[in-house]
């Protein structure tokens, strides 16, 4: 009799040891283990991130850090680390963290527009995404990409379309790269192509006077009109004699784009170079600055008029004012000259 209660009380403690441990253990994987206040916390893991290097970047959102890591290892994550940006949810239990950085990797927005050059260009998407601008700008201007692509340096700008696009974080130079042309593909419908053919243009003639476009007027209601002037032009044979394209001549030559040109002067005009557009007739040999759809579109579909010439309207200001004749233009770029001769603006 005595045996068996020793064996009885033996058995009660084991029991009770075995709930006590199993309540650890659940304590441990299925206990909220977050630190932070907000509803969310985001964790972006560099691509060949080593454990060790994770539970460093966790450390401020967990509130054992050290309980973690059995949860971690138990579930094999120490040794299959994966990168990418992560969402964790306050109240998370080292579960659902672990399981969130196994699987969850969730994307990010990625937008540019307005820019003038490559270097521009990549230093905007490295903001956004993992990789580096050095590594994009390689990326971007690799030559065997360029002529596979049907591209060169100086028009390599138009394969990519301002727009929205979601990516992983974790994407890679040549990843986003490569997204890019088959954005460029698909936007270059059969519609849109057809179209550019039937108004004389390549794709790539279409982006450098849909870049000018775009310079001209910030007034996309005005894009349609402004694109229908320079059609007229292209069409009868004559210069563009666009002033942005001017303005981006000036920048090339002195390799600062940062620079900023309110006015072009006359003796602009005579600078040598392929984007100066009075000087000539040929289109530019690339895209002055990232067309966006609008402007492209507004090549595209311009208005059908008799207009030649414009100058900014000072009365309306971000409009213009749109003449069929050189008579009627002067007229009204007298007006022009008085006022931004009154601004006092002499560059």
């Amino acid at each position: 009799m005595y045996i068996k209660k020793i064996l009885l009380i033996i058995a009660l403690f084991g029991i009770l040891g075995l709930a006590a441990f199993s309540w650890y253990v659940y304590d441990i994987i299925f206990s909220p283990n977050t630190a932070f206040s907000e509803e969310t916390a985001q964790v972006y893991v560099p691509t060949g991130a080593t454990y060790a290097e994770v539970r460093e970047l966790l450390k401020p959102y967990l509130e054992d850090s050290e309980e973690f890591d059995l949860v971690a290892q138990k579930k094999g994550y120490i040794n299959n680390v994966k990168a990418g940006r992560f969402i964790l949810k306050k109240g998370m239990n080292n579960n659902e963290i672990v399981n969130t950085l196994r699987s969850t990797n969730e994307p990010v927005w990625v937008t540019f527009n307005n820019q003038e050059r490559l270097e521009d260009l990549a230093g905007r998407i490295a903001a956004q995404i993992e990789a580096d601008s050095t590594q994009l700008l390689e990326s971007m201007r690799d030559s065997a990409f360029l002529t596979h692509s049907g591209f060169e340096g100086r028009n390599a700008i138009a394969m990519y379309i301002p727009n929205k696009y979601q990516f992983f974080w974790n994407t890679s130079a040549v990843e986003f790269r490569e997204r890019m042309k088959e954005e460029y593909d698909r936007f270059w419908t059969e519609k849109r192509l057809a179209r550019a053919e039937e108004i004389g243009l390549t794709p790539h003639q279409v982006m450098v006077v849909a870049s000018i476009v775009q310079k001209e007027t910030a007034k996309v209601d005005e894009r349609p009109k402004v694109a229908g002037v320079y059609m007229n032009r292209i069409e009868k044979g004559w210069k563009l004699e666009a002033d942005p394209t001017v303005i981006y001549a000036l920048k090339d030559r002195l390799q600062n784009f940062d620079t900023i040109i309110k006015r072009v002067l006359y003796a602009d005009l005579t600078l040598d170079s392929p984007y100066n557009t009075y000087k000539y007739k040929e289109l530019p040999p690339g895209p002055i600055t990232m067309p966006d759809i609008s402007s492209i579109d507004a090549v595209l579909n311009h208005e059908d008029h008799d207009y030649f010439y414009f100058v900014a309207d000072v009365e309306n200001f971000g409009y213009h004012k749109f003449a069929k004749t050189l008579s009627q233009h002067n007229a009204n770029k007298r007006a022009y000259v008085q006022w931004i001769n009154k601004q006092k603006i002499n560059r």
